[in-house]
């Protein structure tokens, strides 16, 4: 202590002029160094600050993955300073559980519904004029309507085949270095009739609840009818799910607590302690997430040059669930300390109503991306 002492014998915080002992004045805590350093250092400082790249990592993530409730007692026991803040966990885990979910949802065709955007001219190939393609694809359009009238099946099939064709059509009149023809766009179709109207609602409400049902009926009729709508249609709606998502999440966070609060109502708890529990759960569910998408992206880059590996990966993906599930219940026994029957009772409990919160939110984050 006392070379600690004599090291800053003499020099003062710039800021409240008081006698420095170390690093950082013990009056208003500011640094001894100069923020006035080279790029390199504010860079590193940055991704220190955000990310919290340093040792508490190492001691943070194997125990967070292997050790359930072990976190979160060693932070009830005031042994902090070697871990990670839970909530700066949670943030992290989570911005780069969604960031990889949105990259491999993107690019798994998630709907299946229409036929894939057209890359090429299809029938139209051997068209060489502009107005050749056009009465070309008119032809088959009208095929295309004489067709749906001796034929049983829905009319969407067949506005799939139109859009289809007229994305082939389209490619080659881009070829041609003509104007595509246009798509049927929301001023085409016919809202006005079902119009949403709700009288003890101010004009704003309606009018904004009105253009997301527009939105979203513009985009299933999109992905319905398939081709390149279809496809800019989808992008939207991932997009927009995820832009919702983590802050749908990120409430379902205190509701859990708040569960846990009820359910352990008589070990007479802060709701602190069971928002810390909440976190590290989170935390947990959201590097488990983050490994199964890697997983998965891992055996469909392998699979092509090695078809073994799917059987492998997916029992690495099963095992993570499982463990998920059991890495819960053994977090909970170990966090209030119970008997195992109560603990069961209450976990399955516990369970089935973040399962309903979570099936809700899920369901409002994806009627929000449909609206965008």
């Amino acid at each position: 202590m006392s070379k600690e002492i004599v090291s800053f014998e003499g020099v003062h915080c710039a800021n409240c002029s008081t006698p420095m002992q170390g690093e950082f004045c013990h009056e208003c805590g500011q640094s001894i160094h100069t923020v006035l350093r080279p790029m390199h250092h504010m860079v590193e400082d940055t991704l220190d600050m955000v990310l919290h790249v340093d040792g508490r990592v190492i001691h943070t993530l194997p125990p967070l993955f292997l050790k359930p409730g072990f976190l979160t007692l060693e932070y009830f026991s005031g042994r902090r300073q070697r871990y990670v803040a839970p909530f700066r966990l949670m943030f992290v885990l989570a911005l780069l559980a969604f960031f990889v979910c949105h990259l491999v949802v993107g690019s798994a065709d998630l709907f299946h519904v229409g036929p894939q955007a057209s890359a090429g001219t299809g029938q139209f190939a051997k068209d060489t004029t502009p107005d050749a393609v056009r009465a070309h694809f008119e032809q088959m359009r009208q095929d295309i309507e004489k067709s749906k009238e001796h034929s049983d099946k829905k009319a969407k099939h067949f506005n799939r085949l139109v859009n289809e064709e007229r994305d082939h059509a389209n490619h080659r009149l881009i070829e041609l270095h003509a104007t595509p023809m246009p798509n049927v766009s929301v001023e085409d179709m016919d809202f006005t009739s079902d119009a949403i109207d709700i009288p003890w609602l101010p004009a704003a409400i309606n009018h904004s609840l009105d253009r997301a049902r527009i939105r979203a009926t513009t985009n299933f009729r999109e992905i319905q009818n398939g081709g390149e709508q279809a496809t800019e249609a989808e992008e939207r709606v991932i997009s927009s799910v995820f832009h919702v998502l983590p802050q749908t999440m990120f409430v379902l966070m205190p509701l859990f607590a708040l569960l846990l609060k009820f359910t352990y109502l008589f070990k007479r708890r802060l709701y602190m302690e069971h928002l810390i529990v909440a976190v590290h759960s989170h935390a947990f569910l959201f590097l488990c997430l983050l490994l199964g998408l890697l997983l998965y992206s891992l055996g469909g880059w392998l699979q092509p040059h090695a078809a073994w590996v799917g059987t492998p990966v997916r029992v690495l993906l099963w095992a993570l669930w499982a463990w998920s599930l059991v890495y819960l219940l053994l977090m909970q026994k170990r966090v209030y300390r119970q008997g195992w029957f109560m603990t069961i009772v209450k976990y399955l409990f516990v369970g089935w109503c973040y399962t309903i919160l979570a099936s809700v939110a899920l369901t409002c984050a994806g009627i929000l991306g449909m609206t965008n």
